[in-house]
């Protein structure tokens, strides 16, 4: 796997704290990214998309 910032291979082992990223310092670019905004939202799917079934199930029975 490489490393979502700087593309670097990443050692996925248990001993990698800082797993999915290489380093510390990807770790709190990454971090920077998402707390200033940088991300968009992902629009490919409803808020339902990422529920639990049976959370859907329970709201459906509940409607």
């Amino acid at each position: 796997m490489l490393c979502v910032i700087c593309k670097k291979p990443v050692d996925m082992s248990k001993q990698n704290r800082f797993r999915p990223f290489c380093s510390e310092r990807c770790q709190l670019v990454d971090l920077g990214t998402w707390a200033s905004g940088g991300y968009e939202p992902d629009d490919a799917g409803s808020a339902e998309d990422h529920e639990h079934p049976d959370d859907l199930k329970k709201r459906r029975t509940l409607h």
